[in-house]
């Protein structure tokens, strides 16, 4: 296969490749998310290994709702063999059943957008605390399944088989120049994207993520439904973008924070450097707007000025000037957070979710400061966030 930049493989397989189901859109949309939800490994210039249990839970994600056990919507051919009709995707009865958990405990109807807010809450081991165990056996399962299907579009992107992608492997066989996802484990199976690719990813991002909602609505389309009806790309859209509102109350985040306060432990709002000492005064704010992915990891959630946080911040993200003259006060409300014991070590636990590497004790508060700051402004350029 002639040697083709990263953003010819990208335009290769969303426009170009023979798709029988979803999972090469899929794939390439997980990858992208990856890259974007991960920007500081653009730096390195390296390779990097992104275990596929990460690319699974994003797919859990995006077909949730077209899981849905009373309205299904196929995501391919649903071919006969030995006179059974086979399902469309390998994955449908797990990720069905996981829904049908996920109902029986509690939820009130059916929410397109359930499949990110579950995820949200697995990958935070606070709140992954709460659920039954019936639920995170079936979350764990429809995980383990959809891992095996990965493995499809990995293999068959561009022409032959493991020409655009290497064979998964665990990443304990891997060279140790390529570098892993943090928090990828020893023995977790992984697919390696090349440096020059993982690059053009983090430079089209937006656009990545744009063809894919196209091609996958198109695709989604042209599938044939029940009784011969279809989905319209504007209904697979709707769907394909559901994002969950701020469902989790973060009620005991905002206590430990009230407890802080009583005890005397005043924070500063980052963006009007207003003193905040009293509880129920303030906004517990998403640094990185909920409305561009739901992350509730502790590091990105602190107390704000109330009035300007929902007159003026809203959804969108501080210029660059404004973020790093505000990294002082990051680093002071992170400080704040190590003198609670519940806190500190929820904000340790977070914070190794997305920063490996941080110092284990002197200088925590403010490498923290300057990596989320640095985070938020990457992913603000890739996205072209509306900053204030």
């Amino acid at each position: 296969m002639a040697f083709l930049s990263g953003e010819q493989v990208i335009a290769t397989i969303l426009k170009h490749d023979s798709k029988t189901t979803s999972y090469k859109l899929a794939l390439l949309r997980a990858l992208n998310d990856v890259v974007l939800l991960h920007p500081e490994l653009g730096h390195q210039a390296r390779d990097v290994a992104v275990p596929l249990r990460h690319l699974a839970e994003l797919w859990v994600g995006y077909y949730w709702p077209f899981t849905d056990p009373a309205a299904p919507i196929y995501q391919g051919a649903r071919a006969v063999r030995e006179g059974v009709v086979r399902n469309d995707m390998s994955f449908r009865l797990a990720l069905t059943r996981l829904q049908q958990v996920w109902q029986s405990e509690g939820q009130v109807g059916f929410l397109p957008s359930d499949g990110f807010f579950l995820i949200s809450e697995m990958r935070t081991p606070r709140r992954r605390a709460l659920y039954s165990s019936a639920l995170l056996k079936a979350y764990v399962d429809a995980i383990s399944t959809v891992k095996l299907a990965i493995s499809m579009p990995v293999k068959h992107a561009g022409v032959g088989h493991w020409t655009v992608f290497a064979k998964p492997a665990r990443l304990l066989d891997l060279l140790p120049s390529i570098y892993p996802l943090p928090g990828t484990r020893p023995e977790e199976v992984c697919v390696v994207v090349k440096a020059d690719l993982w690059q053009a990813f983090s430079r089209l991002s937006l656009y990545v993520e744009a063809l894919s909602l196209h091609e996958w609505s198109l695709f989604t389309e042209s599938v044939s439904q029940v009784g011969g009806t279809s989905c319209a790309r504007g209904t697979a859209y709707t769907l394909l973008t559901a994002r969950p509102d701020n469902r989790r109350p973060l009620t005991w985040e905002r206590n430990q924070v009230d407890v802080l306060m009583l005890e005397q432990v005043p924070f500063t709002c980052p963006w009007t450097q207003k003193v905040l000492s009293q509880p129920d005064h303030y906004d517990l704010d998403h640094l990185l707007p909920l409305a561009l992915y739901p992350i509730n990891e502790l590091w990105n959630l602190l107390p704000v000025d109330r009035a300007f946080n929902q007159h003026v911040k809203r959804d969108r993200v501080p210029s660059d000037e404004r973020l790093t003259a505000a990294s002082h006060l990051l680093a002071a409300a992170y400080t704040n957070y190590l003198r609670s014991p519940g806190l500190q070590r929820v904000i340790r636990e977070d914070a190794a979710l997305r920063f490996p590497g941080l110092p284990p004790a002197a200088g925590f508060a403010l490498q923290l400061a300057r990596r989320a700051t640095q985070f938020i402004e990457d992913v603000a350029a890739a996205r072209f966030i509306s900053r204030f």
